[in-house]
């Protein structure tokens, strides 16, 4: 596991967090991305490899988990890495994620500022 989701502008949340109580079953949560509006992912967090039970109990004697805390858990089959040829996302490409009972969230890719 790396640091990828960490660096500044990566994983952008939202457009709001909910609890566990507006969920229900958290393992029957289909999970959508779009980029230009072509489907690129589809999948249901009941494919995720370690359901969030067990991620919940494999972090908790490494770290005090809070109210509010937030897991990655990781990302659906449909990464451009994989494609063939591989497609990369670039400055202008409009990604827009959808998870059931959550939202979407929608964004535009930006140039990376210089140092």
């Amino acid at each position: 596991m790396g640091p990828h989701k960490s660096f500044d502008t990566h994983a952008p949340i939202g457009p709001w967090i909910v609890t566990a109580d507006e969920i229900g079953d958290p393992h029957d949560m289909g999970i959508r991305c779009f980029v230009n509006g072509k489907r690129r992912q589809n999948s249901n967090t009941e494919n995720l490899v370690f359901n969030v039970y067990h991620q919940i109990a494999h972090l908790s004697p490494a770290m005090t988990l809070e109210l509010g805390d937030i897991i990655f858990t990781g990302t659906p089959g449909g990464v451009g890495l994989a494609m063939r040829p591989p497609q990369w996302l670039k400055a202008g490409d409009r990604v827009r994620v959808e998870i059931d009972r959550i939202g979407s969230i929608e964004d535009e890719i930006q140039p990376e500022r210089a140092s």
